[in-house]
C-alpha cells in the first residue's frame, strides 16, 4: 500500500496508522516517533491534541503531563502541581492548560512506559513537546502522502474553561494550509465526543469524521449534559445506535476489546460481528490499539519472559485484520505492515 488514499484501504487491506507516532520504539508524540513512523511506511499518524493556556495546540496523550515529560524536575513549575477532575476522574499533576506555550517549550519528553519499553528510554530528553503546527509541517515535508488522524481530547472539559478545541483546531488547520483542497483526502478527525466533531464540521473543515468507542462507560460530553442518564458507548454499537451514528459520522474506531472475543480467563477466542454490523450501515471501522508486548495480548498469545516481551503479536494482528476492519492503530507500525503483507 503506497501512501494515503483518502482513508480507505486498497483491496480489503487495512490502513496502518502509527499510534502517537511509532510509540513502541520512541517516546510517544516525540519528533523522533513521528519521523520513525514515516520511515517505516505508516499510511497515517495519529496525534492527540490538547491546548496550552494561550491556545496553542500541542501533542500529548493527556493534558496531564507528568508521565510523559520532565516537568516534575523543573523547580520553577513546582507550584503548578494540582488536582483536577477531568471527565469525571480526579488527576494530580501538571496540566497543559496551566502553561503558556513558551513555558511548555522548555520541557523535554520521555517514555511513558519505561518498564515495558526500556529501549525507548534512551531517547528521553532528546525532544521537546511538539505543536500541531510542527507535525503538519513534517507531514508536508514527508516526501510521500501520509495521512493525519487527529484525535481531539477532552473537548467538553476544555470548552468549559474557555479553550474551545473546535475553534482552535479549525484555525490551526487554516493557518497551516490543511483546510485547503490538496489536504482534504488526507485528513481524519476523531474524538470520543460527538459534539466536537459536529462543531468542527460546522466550521467548514472537510475531513472524514470518526467516533471513538470505548468498551465501557459513556462519553464525557453526554455525561456533562445528561448525568447518570447519559447514553452509553454500548448503546452506540447496537443496531439502532449504529444506524443513528451513520447519520452523524463517517466511521467508528473501537477498542479492540469490542472486536475480539475473549473468555473469562482472558484467552482470545475469535472475532465479534461489530465490523460487519457497522459496515452494513455504511460506517468505516478502525480498531485500537495493536501492541506487540505480552501485557497487551490475550493470555493464550503471551510468551514466557514477562510483560515486556513480545508475544504472539502476528496471530492477534492478523486476526484483527481478517475481520475486514478498515484501519488499525499500532504502536509498532512496522509489525502491523508486516502482518498485513503476510495476510
Amino acid at each position: 500500500m503506497d501512501g494515503w488514499d483518502g482513508g480507505r484501504p486498497a483491496a480489503g487491506r487495512p490502513l496502518v496508522i502509527a499510534h502517537r507516532g511509532a510509540s513502541g520504539y520512541r517516546p510517544e508524540h516525540s519528533r523522533a516517533a513521528y519521523e520513525l513512523a514515516f520511515a517505516m511506511g505508516a499510511d497515517a499518524v495519529e496525534p492527540d491534541i490538547v491546548p496550552t493556556r494561550d491556545g496553542v495546540l500541542v501533542l500529548r496523550h493527556e493534558n496531564e503531563i507528568s508521565g510523559t515529560t520532565d516537568v516534575a524536575e523543573h523547580p520553577e513549575f513546582a507550584s503548578r502541581r494540582t488536582t483536577k477532575t477531568i471527565d469525571g476522574a480526579a488527576l494530580t499533576g501538571w496540566f497543559t492548560e496551566d502553561f503558556t506555550w513558551a513555558e511548555l517549550s522548555t520541557l523535554r519528553v520521555r517514555e511513558r512506559l519505561p518498564k515495558l519499553r526500556d529501549a525507548s528510554t534512551s531517547f528521553d530528553g532528546l525532544d521537546g513537546i511538539l505543536r500541531l503546527s510542527e507535525l503538519l509541517g513534517m507531514l508536508d515535508a514527508a516526501g510521500r502522502p501520509v495521512g493525519l488522524v487527529a484525535e481531539i481530547k477532552h473537548a467538553a472539559y476544555f470548552d468549559s474553561i474557555g479553550l474551545p478545541l473546535d475553534e482552535l483546531f479549525a484555525a490551526e488547520l487554516r493557518r497551516s494550509g490543511w483546510a485547503d483542497e490538496e489536504h482534504v483526502g488526507r485528513l481524519t478527525v476523531e474524538s470520543f465526543e460527538l459534539d466536537v466533531l459536529h462543531r468542527i464540521r460546522g466550521r467548514g473543515i472537510r475531513a472524514s469524521f470518526v467516533y471513538l468507542v470505548e468498551a465501557s462507560g459513556a462519553p464525557a460530553d453526554r455525561v456533562a449534559r445528561d448525568g447518570d442518564s447519559a447514553r452509553t458507548y454500548a448503546d452506540d454499537v447496537t443496531p439502532n445506535g449504529l444506524a443513528e451514528l451513520a447519520l452523524l459520522v463517517d466511521g467508528i474506531s473501537v477498542d479492540k476489546k469490542l472486536l475480539l472475543r475473549s473468555d473469562a480467563e482472558g484467552d482470545t477466542l475469535g472475532l465479534s460481528a461489530i465490523v460487519d454490523r457497522a459496515h452494513a450501515h455504511g460506517l468505516s471501522v478502525f480498531c485500537w490499539t495493536l501492541r506487540a508486548e505480552n501485557r497487551f495480548l490475550g493470555r493464550n498469545l503471551r510468551r514466557p519472559g514477562g510483560a515486556a516481551r513480545w508475544g504472539e503479536w502476528l496471530e492477534e494482528f492478523q486476526l484483527i485484520m481478517s475481520s475486514g476492519v478498515d484501519g488499525v492503530f499500532a504502536d509498532q507500525p512496522d509489525l502491523a505492515i508486516e502482518a498485513r503483507a503476510r495476510l
